[in-house]
């Protein structure tokens, strides 16, 4: 049996999941994603890989349907909750699903669409029926278990596919490396269509026993005062929604924020990922929550493959160290080794890497060496055994006037400026410099732009110093806290 399993056959009547419809036991869990199964294989023996899609509220249904897909040997293929029907359409027609799983939330934007594909389309509910005397099939770990989109800032997203090993794998590290147990009790408010929530919340807690509570969507207050109920005691975020949790903090009175603090105090472990950790956001959450935010760094592809330790130095602007049964080198250009303090790629080897990209022969092997390393796309440094990010290649390292300029690095300079409330940095094709470092920066007041670069220049290297700068109300994101930087390239113009 599957670890990711285990506990729903060892402890039924403890607590997994805590959704807006209550308390619903490991027990209860297992009995309805069962039922999905049988429903799902209608009288089939095995969906032998078949892909069914789900568009799922976070919450029981979701992982019942999730387990239920598993168990009847398909393969699961979550839908972003906020993706419009052309969104949704890709990656149904992408992955050729055989079937779609949904809540009546969904039903309307979808079955029109299910009727014209002629693709069976099920409501949740409807599954959730029958007696549990029909066998279920043995599925092996080498099968295909799971589908999950890259986020696409470079090019339309690949399906990335991952065995039950390779699941089991990524999950198993995550549990011996932050000592997760059957005592823990965490919070779920990240998007089930990504590693980050799907694998390092949602399955690193069942898989561990822990209880599993859902809040969606997402409110600041809502947070702080699930927290204050002193149940939570692992936390996991993006860097975007700590921001906002900050400011919620800020607002609060000093005798509601002693009370914060106090219950936050109480926690074993907070964690970010998904998107670089501006080192002001760590301190400021360090301030109000006494918690070192443990910085991780992983991919669709990958899973967790570094991570600041859980007991030891968190160190701010790093990503920290391999994970157990990780391998990890930085390479050149050329896959050869780089030299102790230079700059590379990093490459990844282990059991929790993906087998291939979905119906995309060409561009799996394009993504490992011929040795069979995964080729992140990452720029990193090892500084004293600790990894640093400098950026992704394609979007974050600006190359100029034959310099590699972090463009991460620059950000996290103006981030410190009293003016900028947030900002990015791209690259700009130049004829003379191959590209410009352009700097968009968000602010609540008037920034004089020649103030700012004679403040830069006691923290900046000319050649690092942006040259252009463009002042915008927002910055664009994807669903994980990204910015979108190609679409920030387009503010400017040919003539700048």
């Amino acid at each position: 049996m599957s670890i990711l399993f285990n506990q729903a056959q060892q402890h039924p009547q403890s607590v997994a999941i805590l959704d807006i419809q209550g308390a619903h036991t490991y027990e209860s869990l297992w009995t309805k994603s069962s039922q999905i199964a049988l429903q799902l294989l209608g009288g089939r023996s095995d969906l032998e890989q078949d892909r069914v899609a789900f568009m799922v509220s976070p919450g029981l249904n979701y992982v019942a349907t999730l387990w239920g897909i598993w168990k009847a040997g398909g393969i699961a293929v979550p839908l972003c909750l906020s993706y419009p029907l052309p969104s949704l359409a890709y990656v149904i027609e992408d992955t050729q699903a055989d079937a779609l799983v949904v809540e009546p939330d969904y039903l309307n934007l979808l079955t029109n669409y299910a009727l014209e594909k002629g693709i069976p389309i099920h409501l949740v509910k409807d599954l959730q029926v029958g007696l549990l005397s029909e066998s279920l099939p043995r599925i092996s770990l080498d099968r295909g278990a799971l589908i999950l989109y890259t986020s696409g800032t470079t090019s339309l997203p690949k399906g990335v596919l991952s065995t039950h090993a390779n699941l089991e794998a990524q999950v198993g590290t995550l549990i011996e490396a932050w000592n997760w147990t059957s005592n823990d009790h965490t919070l779920c408010l990240l998007p089930l269509h990504h590693v980050h929530g799907l694998i390092n919340v949602v399955s690193c807690a069942l898989s561990a026993g822990a209880t599993l509570q859902f809040l969606h969507p997402f409110q600041a207050d809502t947070v702080f005062s699930i927290f204050l109920e002193g149940k939570i005691n692992v936390f996991m975020a993006v860097p975007t929604i700590y921001f906002k949790l900050i400011a919620e903090f800020d607002s609060y009175s000093e005798t509601k924020k002693a009370l914060l603090k106090t219950s936050m105090n109480s926690f074993r472990l907070m964690v970010s990922g998904s998107a670089a950790l501006p080192v002001s956001v760590m301190d400021q959450w360090e301030k109000i929550s006494g918690h070192r935010l443990l910085e991780r760094y992983g991919m669709t592809e990958i899973g967790m493959a570094i991570s600041n330790p859980y007991t030891g130095e968190r160190r701010a602007g790093h990503i920290g160290k391999p994970l157990p049964s990780v391998k990890v080198r930085l390479v050149d250009e050329k896959d050869q080794l780089v030299n102790s303090g230079q700059p590379g790629e990093i490459q990844i080897k282990g059991p929790g890497v993906f087998i291939k990209y979905w119906g995309k022969d060409e561009a799996t092997k394009k993504a490992f060496t011929p040795d069979g390393w995964f080729k992140t796309g990452d720029i990193a440094l090892v500084e004293d055994e600790y990894y640093r990010i400098l950026g992704r290649d394609s979007i974050d390292i600006i190359k100029s006037g034959g310099y590699k300029i972090s463009a991460l690095e620059i950000e996290e300079v103006l981030r410190s400026h009293d003016l900028i409330n947030d900002c990015a940095v791209v690259g700009i094709p130049n004829e003379e410099w191959g590209e410009l470092v352009a700097a968009i920066l968000v602010s609540e007041k008037e920034v004089d732009i020649k103030e700012l670069k004679d403040w830069l220049k006691d923290r900046l290297p000319n050649y690092k110093s942006p040259k252009i700068y463009q002042m915008v109300t927002d910055l664009p994101r994807n669903a994980m806290g990204k910015v979108v930087k190609n679409e920030l390239k387009s503010l400017f113009s040919p003539k700048n």
